[in-house]
Order: structure tokens, then sequence, then C-alpha cells
């Protein structure tokens, strides 16, 4: 078996609040798996496969100041989707809240978002068919 990255610890206040906002706002699948003394183990990934997220719930105070800034304020995580627009204008009536608006770069179209304690997300498509701002029969 070839060496992955299995999984990322992703600080969080709360395992339930988190839970909510990967499976709903997000669509991630989760496992959630009791341990002793009131731990849980619980991963969330994409509904398509892929590295989890290992959701840590913040047990310091050291730990709860990086809930939120795990990467001190640039972006975290890179959401990679075969359709940008779908995802993107699923993920803004769900209300995930985006820093910016998207962006046509050489390797794809991208927009930041923010997850629930304001980590910075690039969700990343294919590139643009053209830079007008919509992709060959998915526009805006």
């Amino acid at each position: 078996m070839p060496n992955l990255i299995a999984a990322v610890a992703l600080v969080v206040r709360d395992y339930d609040e988190a839970i909510h906002f990967f499976t709903h706002a997000l669509g991630f699948t989760v496992e959630d798996t009791p341990l002793s003394g009131g731990k849980r183990w619980v991963t969330v990934r994409p509904a398509g496969g892929g590295t989890a997220l290992l959701l840590a719930k913040a047990a310091t105070p050291e730990q709860l100041a990086r809930v939120g800034d795990q990467a001190g304020g640039r972006v975290f995580l890179f959401l990679q989707t075969d359709d940008f627009w779908r995802d993107y204008h699923a993920m803004r009536g769900r209300g995930v809240r985006f820093a910016e608006e998207p962006r046509f770069e050489n390797y794809g179209t991208v927009a930041v978002f923010l997850d629930l304690y304001g980590n910075r997300w690039d969700l990343v498509g294919p590139p643009a068919a053209d830079r007008s701002g919509s992709q060959v029969g998915d526009g805006p």
C-alpha cells in the first residue's frame, strides 16, 4: 500500500457543531466513534472521498486559541470540485461565507470561503474555459 495522508487534525470548539457544519454546509460524510473519557474519534471527509479531517476538540486554553486560526490567517485547506459553479452556488445557498468573489487562475476557478470558525479554505474547480466569468455550459 502506498503512503498517503489519511487525516489532518482540525481543532474545533465542539464536536457536534463542527459535525453539523461539515455535513450540512459542505455535504461531507462523518464517522463518529466514542472513546473513553468522553472523547470521540470524529472524522469528516468530502462525499467523494479523499483525506479526512480529524475533528480534535480543544482541550486546553492554547488549543482553544487556535480554533479558527490554524494557519495564521492564510488559506488552510483546499476543497477541489469537478463543478465549481454548482458547488459554489450550493454552498452559498447553505450559508457558507465566501471571503471573496470567484477568480480565475491558471490552475482553476477559485474562491476563498470560511468554515464555521473562520479558517480559510479555497474552493477550487477546473480552469475556466474562458475568462469572461463562465464555464462552458455552466455560467455563474
